[in-house]
């Protein structure tokens, strides 16, 4: 029983390594850099409000590689767009840091690595954020799905977007790192 479920999961791994490797990227604009990319972006002003707020662009900048999980300014709003005034706003921005932070992930984490992490891990895999807390991704059909301790989940809806300093995979919600 365990060499045909091996063996399907592998098929599809591959199957989604070349779906996730051919989609189409151009709604979002490439640039040199993780924090240009989402100023040249209109899907994501409120991610670089927030960069920029928490002081974390010179770090993405000039560091690296990083894989970031870009939410989308539709997923800051789902999430609450008056909680990150609340953050963007406010004089201490340790919040605002951890919140950014659990959508950063030391490395260069193609769609292919973590579809083979998946696959290795039967079917979930865990990355670490650069805060020290475990993000776990599963598969849900043909999309990789992210998924915080507090059980919020996040699609990657674009993945790939290559920078000169690591990765970006857009993401259609917040994650958290614990309840806010």
């Amino acid at each position: 029983m365990k060499a045909p479920f091996k063996s399907t999961l592998l098929g599809l791994c591959f199957v989604f390594t070349l779906a996730v490797s051919a989609q189409e990227l151009s709604e979002v604009s490439v640039a040199t850099t993780s924090s240009k990319t989402t100023v040249d972006s209109d899907r994501y002003k409120m991610l670089f409000a927030a960069v920029k707020a928490s002081e974390l662009e010179d770090i993405l900048d000039k560091s690296g590689p990083f894989t970031i999980f870009a939410p989308s300014d539709a997923a800051f709003e789902r999430f609450s767009s008056s909680k990150m005034e609340e953050l963007l706003n406010s004089k201490d921005k340790s919040e605002l840091k951890s919140l950014l932070g659990y959508h950063i992930v030391a490395g260069h984490l193609s769609a292919s690595k973590i579809l083979r992490a998946l696959c290795q891990g039967n079917g979930k895999a865990s990355f670490t954020t650069i805060q020290g807390k475990k993000l776990r991704a599963h598969m849900d059909g043909i999309d990789i799905v992210l998924t915080d301790p507090t059980g919020n989940t996040a699609k990657i809806t674009v993945a790939d977007v290559n920078q000169e300093n690591g990765i970006i995979h857009e993401i259609d919600s917040v994650i958290q790192p614990s309840q806010m």
